[in-house]
């Protein structure tokens, strides 16, 4: 429709109906004049405006779901949050109480060879330096590390002292191929030199070539002039095997090292030496041997064998017959 003086002439004529009515009926409540009217309105337009309202809920029941699931996942995003802060947290506990427990351990083993010991953690792992097995501690010069001296940890012997830093120091490790220690046998005293092979047992060649070594036997450090670069009696590890002697002026045998190079946390720089020997006095107790079970079979002789009448009895009787 044009935009014409006549229309908007009742368009406004439209809009004071529409206000009168709406005036008629708020005064006459349940008894308005239009009543009528609307009721009969509501029976046309009502299944439409069901219709739309039956197409429009769905969409907004999606909204809704749509914003609730997000409220669902910020919360389920806070709780794994705070499961996970918890977990750290019982992690850093067992860590804490695992470090304790070799912390202790150490200082037993410390105590019992007289050793005086600085307690120092492993930083880093390798060395800037070739393939060297070695590690970083965070003790150094400030802390009375000098180069060459003996590492231990609560199993034995860990290495030694090479370089020297202001607050932190390479341990070279006793797996190390360059590595040599001098060890002494317990019980026998056969004495020998043990080298690192990496990752393998430790190779020992003992000086008797005759010597009476066999697996399990165990070994200590020797000790050096003056304890550098090694102390006495720290524990070095187990036999676990031994080449058959073949007349030659030494023995080789082989030795799993009380520690472990690869899971290093907490060790010990010796930077006092014992006042003497501690000889065997540092190696663990010996584990006892697992008892060997026995069994027994008694034979019970038969019924029918006390009775003489078994088969043999019935075939003897038909061979005299």
């Amino acid at each position: 429709m044009r935009d014409t003086k006549e229309s908007r002439l009742l368009l406004v004529l439209l809009i004071a109906i529409a206000f009168a009515l709406i005036t008629v009926d708020i005064r006459g409540g349940e008894n308005s004049p239009v009543d009528g009217a609307r009721q009969a309105a509501a029976a046309v337009f009502g299944p439409i405006e069901n219709g739309v309202s039956g197409a429009v809920n769905p969409v907004g029941d999606a909204v809704s779901a749509v914003r609730d699931s997000g409220e669902r996942h910020d919360r389920l995003a806070a709780l794994e949050k705070e499961n996970a802060a918890l977990k750290a947290k019982l992690g850093s506990n067992d860590r804490n109480r695992s470090r304790l427990d070799q912390l202790n351990r150490m200082l037993k083993l410390a105590g019992q060879g007289q050793y005086g010991i600085k307690g120092a953690e492993v930083i880093a792992i390798g060395a800037a330096q070739g393939f060297s097995w070695t590690i970083t501690i965070d003790a150094g010069a400030n802390d009375g590390i000098k180069r060459d001296m003996t590492v231990l940890n609560a199993d034995g012997l860990v290495g030694r002292v090479t370089t020297v830093g202001p607050d932190s120091s390479t341990v070279l490790l006793a797996n190390d191929p360059d590595f040599t220690v001098g060890t002494r046998m317990e019980g026998s005293d056969e004495l020998g030199f043990a080298s690192g092979q990496g990752d393998r047992p430790l190779r020992v060649q003992l000086l008797n070539g005759k010597a009476d070594v066999k697996k399990g036997d165990r070994l200590v450090t020797f000790g050096s002039q003056g304890d550098k670069p090694f102390v006495p009696g720290v524990p070095v590890g187990v036999v676990s095997r031994v080449d058959p002697a073949g007349g030659d002026l030494t023995r080789t045998i082989y030795v799993t090292p009380y520690a472990g190079f690869s899971k290093l946390d907490v060790v010990g720089v010796v930077v006092q030496g014992p006042k003497k020997d501690p000889r065997d006095e540092v190696l663990p107790p010996k584990p006892k041997p697992t008892p060997t079970p026995t069994v027994t079979v008694t034979v019970t002789p038969s019924a029918s064998a006390d009775a003489g009448g078994g088969p043999d009895a019935q075939s003897t009787d038909g061979q005299q017959q």
